[in-house]
């Protein structure tokens, strides 16, 4: 495999991280391809997540690592200095978690802290493995991805307790704004120009939102505390608590309707990436991971497998 990568790129490339990158590349045009099958309008989707992806994810990774938070490995596709796996993972999140919540009754409000907790999730197997895949290409040696912490702060194997619910975020501030989208776009009688301009809009809203002092208030109570404080911890538990009461509660085990074959990538992406995530981390040896890897995975599959059930159920 080394040599054939050797033969392809200009510099060597590890073959772990480029695994990786294929398969979240391929799940991207998967995803695609799903919008364009299932959606009554898909181009507005497609334009909601290719904003999402460049004027709100991107940017926002691009300035954390301008501003000294991480850094990022090379990829096989870069935008800036960020590997587009990353946005990439984060539309499967947030598109798929609208998908799934759309056959419940869970009303909008509630959406977006519990698509947070979809993404914290899957940030929970992701990290802790990216961070130990180290590898020298060119005269660099770097992690798949790259935290940059002080020895004291509060963290999880050494990634920043903040960064779990720092998904959360980025998940609910983009959903949040994508609902007021849509409802615009609604109230409009589905105006064309209105669905061409509200995903770029309502993604610099989420921007801002997401640089805004309101996110160090979510992430450890900033200003009262400061970055890298054990209130973070709390702040976690805070974050994986309000939405699994909320999903349990107004959820109820209720579906509207079977799942169909249009349904796929709401069960497929996640777990294929838990399952990439739980072979990468037995191959590497970090075995001081396995358990959190494993019980990030199992805890959305599960979830996942449960509601797939109920659905050959209906009880409305």
């Amino acid at each position: 495999m080394t040599n054939i990568i050797d033969y392809i790129f200009v510099e060597p490339f590890p073959w772990t991280w480029l695994i990786q990158d294929v398969v979240a590349l391929l799940l991207g045009v998967m995803l695609l391809a799903f919008i364009i099958r299932r959606e009554e309008r898909p181009w507005v989707v497609i334009l909601e997540a290719f904003a999402f992806i460049f004027i709100y994810a991107s940017i926002y990774e691009n300035a954390a690592i301008v501003m000294g938070l991480y850094s990022y490995g090379r990829s096989l596709v870069m935008i800036g200095f960020v590997p587009a796996s990353v946005p990439l993972i984060e539309v499967c999140v947030l598109i798929t978690g609208f998908w799934l919540l759309e056959n419940t009754k869970v009303p909008n409000w509630a959406k977006p802290p519990i698509i947070g907790l979809f993404g914290m999730l899957q940030d929970f197997s992701l990290d802790p493995l990216a961070i130990r895949q180290v590898h020298t290409v060119g005269e660099l040696t770097s992690g798949r991805w790259n935290w940059l912490i002080g020895s004291t702060d509060a963290n999880i194997f050494n990634i920043p307790v903040f960064n779990f619910p720092g998904w959360m975020l980025i998940m609910f501030y983009g959903s949040i704004c994508l609902l007021i989208g849509r409802w615009w776009f609604k109230k409009s009688g589905y105006k064309t120009i209105v669905g061409i301009v509200y995903p770029f809009i309502m993604m610099i809203a989420a921007l801002l939102l997401m640089i805004s002092p309101i996110s160090n208030l979510l992430l450890w109570l900033g200003p009262i505390f400061q970055k890298g404080q054990a209130i973070e911890w709390a702040m976690l538990a805070f974050h994986l608590i309000v939405p699994t009461l909320l999903l349990i509660f107004l959820w109820r085990g209720k579906n509207l309707r079977p799942f169909t074959m249009n349904d796929l990538p709401i069960f497929l992406f996640p777990t294929a990436l838990h399952v990439m995530d739980i072979i990468f981390t037995i191959a590497g040896g970090f075995t001081e991971i396995l358990w959190i890897v494993i019980l990030a995975s199992v805890v959305q599959s599960g979830f996942l497998w449960f509601y797939w059930t109920r659905s050959r159920k209906i009880t409305i």
